[in-house]
């Protein structure tokens, strides 16, 4: 399995000879990612924030690419051509990969009352019969029994999503092999690295953090 990591919280996942891209967002967006995102076989979308979801650019990507995320995408982009799912559902890629359709719950703060407070989050495990990775989404910390072997999850805090401490603990209840550090390209919201890597050494988790573009293969 190879993971590509783009600007945010965006992945591109190739496996199985298929492509999955996970929240291709606004945030340091390139016009070089169009060609790369146009040729994918699917999109994963957790939720509505535009730095998830670049509707103008899943606009005009090809109509035959699968897109699947919550309901409130859905309605809040009517334009995109979603498959709605929800959490329990599961997603069948080709023969071979499976996506369960996980839990997931997205901080708030007072600036999201006038329409940002995410309602309907959702989370991703993508499973190809070897290795399970698991896409957490903006989410704060909560209880679960998911199992993976590698687990990406935001860091950023700022009480919308999990901080390197929580996010440290989260990783290791799922057992993951590998953790992979997202939700850190705004400048608005910068991030202490130095805390992220003593927190991950701290509880003995593993972990990388990627650059954008850069890629990873995973077994």
């Amino acid at each position: 399995m190879k993971i590509t990591k783009f600007p945010q919280s965006c992945l591109l996942i190739e496996t199985k000879g298929k492509k999955i891209l996970i929240d291709p967002g606004t945030l340091k967006y390139k016009e070089e990612y169009f060609e790369i995102w146009n040729k994918v076989d699917t999109i994963l979308i957790t939720h509505k924030h535009s730095d998830h979801c670049n509707v103008e650019i899943l606009e005009k990507l090809n109509s035959e690419i699968e897109i699947y995320s919550s309901s409130e995408v859905k309605n809040k982009y009517p334009e995109l051509p979603i498959n709605i799912v929800k959490e329990g559902e599961k997603i069948n890629i080709g023969n071979e990969i499976t996506v369960e359709v996980v839990h997931a719950e997205h901080g708030y703060v007072p600036i999201m009352k006038t329409g940002a407070k995410v309602i309907e989050n959702i989370g991703y495990i993508i499973d190809d019969g070897k290795t399970r990775i698991y896409i957490t989404s903006d989410t704060i910390c909560f209880q679960n029994d998911y199992k993976c072997d590698v687990i990406c999850l935001p860091i950023s805090d700022y009480g919308v999503v999990m901080g390197a401490f929580e996010a440290s603990l989260f990783a290791k209840e799922t057992d993951a092999k590998l953790a992979l550090p997202l939700h850190a390209d705004s400048p608005k919201y910068p991030v202490n690295f130095d805390f992220v890597k003593e927190m991950f050494e701290k509880n003995e988790m593993e972990y990388k953090i990627l650059e954008n573009d850069e890629a990873i293969e995973v077994e």
